[in-house]
C-alpha cells in the first residue's frame, strides 16, 4: 500500500500568522556591536530568520515578526541578549504573535 506524498512549505505556514506589533515597547532588545560569534548562533537558530549579517557584515534583527520561542534566549543567554520578554499586553487585542492554522 502506498501513501501519498505530503510536504509541507514553512513559509506558507509561517506567513498565515498574525503578528501585532507594540512599537514602543521592543520585547527583543541586542547589544550593539555583539561579538561576531555569538551574533551568528542567533542567525543560525532564530527559526523566523529574525537575525540578519549582511555582505559588509552589519547584524541587524527585526522583532516585530518573532514567534515567541525563546530561542534566541536560550542560544545566546545574557552573552548580547540585553532584554527578552513576551510583548506588553498595551495595544488592542494585545501585541506578539498569533498562530493560525492553515
Amino acid at each position: 500500500m502506498s501513501y501519498p506524498e505530503i510536504t509541507v512549505n514553512v513559509d506558507e505556514k509561517l506567513a498565515l500568522n498574525k503578528f501585532n506589533v507594540n512599537e514602543e515597547y521592543p520585547h527583543i532588545e541586542v547589544q550593539e556591536n555583539a561579538p561576531e560569534s555569538e551574533f551568528r548562533k542567533l542567525v543560525l537558530a532564530c527559526p523566523a530568520a529574525l537575525f540578519k549579517v549582511d555582505a559588509e557584515g552589519n547584524q541587524s534583527y527585526d522583532y516585530a515578526g518573532c514567534l515567541e520561542c525563546g530561542t534566541c534566549r536560550v542560544v545566546a543567554g545574557s552573552t548580547i541578549i540585553k532584554k527578552w520578554s513576551f510583548p506588553i499586553m498595551g495595544i488592542e487585542g494585545g501585541s506578539g504573535v498569533q498562530y493560525l492554522y492553515g
